[in-house]
């Protein structure tokens, strides 16, 4: 391993953790650039590799979360059940099938996200909404299996996934939809890394200096992001869809 090359992937290991901890999608950036500086890797083998960086600077980000935020413990422990096994069954598909035919749908959901976002100036920003137990359970199983499954898959973006589901099916706003998508996302990393172990996937001379930089980015992310609250995340969150927007539609059309 070149030494530049791992300054390189360090560099977006720290600014990944950074945006994921304020709103997810710092896959968006740490997976694209580990793809062009790694090409002679199989695809499986550096989104396997990314779990460890991804998992480390979630923890950290969560544990910031996690002093000002309550959690509803109950419902999260069954959402992060689903969603580990849904993760791992996702990367096991990715070891055996392209995951190319799946952008075209994600650019058209993006960019209705965009539009819906910056048209409801509300969204997120509201006081958290009483959803019905039963109501809450299904709506967050729906929202674990199908971002989990697609964490698994293909991973960029699903922080800001999850914090889409719980904004609008479980009533929270922005800070707390952001918490309990950072503790699922533990749950998607760690069936992902799973199965990753068990293939062979992982190459920890990459993943460990990551996880640390990572980390870091997790740490000082998050606490802007608690210090500035509900407004600062939704910008964030609105710049985080126009670049995935801008990577999906460029891969879409060009690729």
């Amino acid at each position: 391993m070149e030494t530049d090359l791992l300054f390189y992937l360090c560099g977006a290991a720290f600014c990944a953790g950074f945006i994921d901890a304020i709103v997810g999608g710092g896959g968006l950036i740490q997976t694209p650039l580990a793809l062009v500086f790694l090409p002679h890797l199989p695809v499986s083998t550096v989104i396997g590799t990314l779990k460890i960086p991804a998992f480390s600077g979630t923890a950290i980000a969560t544990s910031q979360y996690l002093k000002n935020v309550k959690i509803n413990w109950k419902l999260l422990g069954i959402m992060a059940l689903i969603a580990f096994v849904s993760a791992f069954l996702g990367s096991q598909l990715l070891t055996v099938v392209s995951n190319d035919f799946i952008k075209p749908v994600l650019l058209f959901i993006l960019i209705a996200l965009a539009v819906y976002t910056l048209f409801k100036k509300d969204f997120g920003q509201a006081k958290e909404k009483q959803i019905p137990w039963h109501t809450a359970v299904i709506n967050g199983c729906i929202v674990s299996v199908a971002v989990g499954f697609y964490d698994g898959f293909i991973g960029p973006g699903a922080g800001t996934f999850f914090i889409l589901g719980f904004v609008t099916l479980l009533g929270m706003d922005f800070l707390h939809a952001n918490t309990n998508a950072k503790l699922i996302n533990l749950a998607t990393n760690a069936g992902s890394i799973s199965l990753f172990l068990l293939k062979g996937k992982i190459i920890w001379a990459i993943a460990l200096p990551m996880a640390v930089c990572n980390a870091l980015g997790g740490f000082v992310g998050a606490k802007l992001a608690i210090k500035r609250g509900n407004r600062f995340i939704r910008y964030v969150f609105i710049l985080v869809i126009f670049l995935s927007i801008g990577r999906f539609g460029y891969e879409v059309m060009f690729k």
